[in-house]
């Protein structure tokens, strides 16, 4: 099963879409504190539609709580727009941690130090970023793909 990480998520319906997507590929959903909404948001639920009731999911209060449950870092691996390695070259493993930063900003300098195994997701230059439920799609999908195969 695959862990699905989205660090101080800010967009209900994109942690709904997730959700939702978590739920449809039997991964986690591990959300870390603040948010910037409320858990019940009506928009959360409506894009996580009746499948929120069967999603694993756990909440942090912050990055520190949620990496004291992380059992090898050497398998958490950080979506940034700045990394120099692709998604799509990297072996998955079940079990791995895939970890989203918020909409607005990605993941800060702090969280991105304190693992070393930072990702991106090749785009044109056209654009700055991805949505954030688009850009779990892509990683999940491949990851399911990989670990399917073996």
């Amino acid at each position: 099963m695959l862990n699905i990480v989205l660090v101080e998520p800010e967009i209900p319906n994109n942690t709904g879409n997730i959700g939702r997507l978590c739920v449809g590929t039997e991964s986690r959903l591990h959300l870390v504190h603040p948010f910037g909404f409320v858990i019940n948001d009506k928009n959360l639920k409506r894009s996580g539609l009746d499948y929120w009731v069967h999603l694993d999911v756990t909440q942090y209060q912050n990055v520190a709580e949620w990496k004291s449950i992380v059992p090898d870092s050497s398998r958490v691996f950080l979506m940034s727009s700045h990394a120099p390695k692709s998604y799509l070259d990297i072996d998955f493993q079940d079990g791995d941690w895939l970890v989203f930063g918020k909409e607005s900003k990605g993941l800060s300098k702090e969280v991105l130090a304190q693992f070393e195994n930072h990702l991106k997701i090749p785009m044109s230059t056209n654009i700055r970023s991805f949505n954030i439920a688009n850009s779990v799609a892509f990683v999940i999908g491949e990851a399911k793909r990989q670990i399917q195969l073996k």
